[in-house]
């Protein structure tokens, strides 16, 4: 109705864009994961900022990150941007727990599991539980000096 996505579909286009990478860069099926496992990772938050409107019709860049994991949680930063990934439209933080199935109960990544996301934890971000906003200063900043270094107007 405004021209731009509805606030409830950024949450399909992240949640979407992380398992198509997930899958791709990875090579890691979460179905496969859950039976082999038989257990899976359940979101228990998201904290989302709305910062500029993805127009209708435009193309934007997805980037998702493993931010955080312990024994049996994991924080993914997901980030919308413009289509030359200069400009940061929303970001999204999801923190999931490790479920066993189909009871629903908390359990323990597997050492092996462990192994990987210690792989695939991205260093130089410090995690905060509160520093999301913080953080989203932070990442608009970095991209406000990406395009003056570039000679991009802001």
């Amino acid at each position: 109705m405004l021209g731009h996505l509805n606030n409830a579909r950024y949450l399909d286009y992240f949640l979407n864009a992380r398992e198509d990478q997930v899958a791709e860069h990875y090579t890691l099926n979460m179905g496969e994961l859950a039976r082999e496992q038989q257990a899976a990772w359940v979101i228990t938050k998201h904290q989302l900022s709305y910062l500029k409107p993805a127009r209708q019709g435009i193309i934007v860049r997805i980037l998702t990150q493993l931010i955080h994991f312990d024994n049996s949680n994991l924080v993914i930063e997901m980030q919308m941007r413009t289509a030359d990934g200069q400009r940061l439209l929303a970001i999204l933080w999801a923190e999931m727990t490790f479920v066993k199935l189909p009871a629903g109960t908390r359990t323990d990544h597997a050492d092996a599991l462990m192994d990987l996301l210690d792989e695939l934890d991205v260093p130089g971000i410090d995690y905060e539980p509160d520093g999301f906003d913080h953080r989203v200063k932070t990442v608009r900043h970095e991209l406000k000096q990406v395009r003056r270094a570039a000679g991009q107007p802001d």
